[in-house]
């Protein structure tokens, strides 16, 4: 599991509930962007409403706004790139008016809501620094004047000599890839990943992120939520995994 917090507890959980052994261990974590300043703006004319929709495209910019306080008017919508999104902005307080049905990525929000507004609508797309322009580019193509702002960075996590040995070795059967920047992380710390060591995509998209950074992978879950990659996971064959603290 690449990612600890809430979100791994969660995880772990559901693992230990279908008979898994899971192995928490960070890859990547999260940085103040650059600019406060405009990230301070930003929310600040948000409060004021100053924008017709709010965009997030990760459950770590709900992080942010929790962890500035953030105010989104009634007159503001709120679009959520995916469930994991969604659930984290209902668990701190915030509304979510949109979700994509048929395709959680940055493509299939923006084309809901193209097909929503077809007038041109002032929009805030709160971002990380390493995400790809889609979701912005697709909307000022339809027509909309879209705020671009950078919410946080992502940064990369050494793993303990531990896990690079249970890694190499073929101890861990499964690695869950949640997001591009973990695949990146999966490639750059374990050299030598086993052949029967299951490489799982969270959605179609990740899996694409994956395989560009070079990891084959096995197995993709059909939806961008946890659910579906445990889902996606525990349909393989895998075998009995043995005590994590044996040596």
């Amino acid at each position: 599991m690449p990612r600890g917090g809430p979100w791994g507890d969660g995880v772990a959980a559901t693992l230990r509930a279908q008979g898994a052994v899971p192995v928490v261990a960070p890859l990547i974590n999260f940085a103040p962007t650059e600019d406060l300043s405009t990230l301070e703006a930003a929310l600040a004319d948000l409060a004021a409403g100053a924008f017709d929709w709010l965009t997030l495209t990760s459950a770590t910019t709900v992080d942010v706004l929790f962890a500035y306080r953030a105010t989104i008017p009634a007159t503001t919508k709120v679009a959520a790139v995916g469930e994991t999104t969604a659930a984290a902005l209902q668990a701190v307080g915030y509304r979510v008016d949109l979700v994509p049905e048929k395709d959680n990525s940055a493509a299939g929000m923006a084309e809901e809501m193209i097909a929503l507004e077809p007038d041109p609508r002032r929009i805030l797309t709160l971002r990380s620094e390493i995400a790809k322009p889609v979701l912005t580019k697709r909307l000022i193509q339809a027509g909309h004047d879209v705020h671009s702002v950078v919410a946080y960075r992502t940064v990369g996590v050494p793993v303990t000599d531990r896990i690079a040995r249970d890694v190499a070795n073929g101890r861990i059967n499964a690695i869950l890839v949640t997001s591009g920047s973990v695949a990146q992380q999966v490639r750059l710390q374990f050299e030598d990943i086993p052949a029967q060591t299951v490489i799982a995509a969270i959605g179609p998209r990740t899996a694409k992120d994956a395989r560009k950074v070079g990891l084959d992978v096995d197995v993709v879950a059909p939806r961008q939520t946890v659910d579906a990659l445990i889902a996606a996971v525990s349909s393989l064959p895998l075998p009995h995994s043995a005590d994590e603290f044996h040596f």
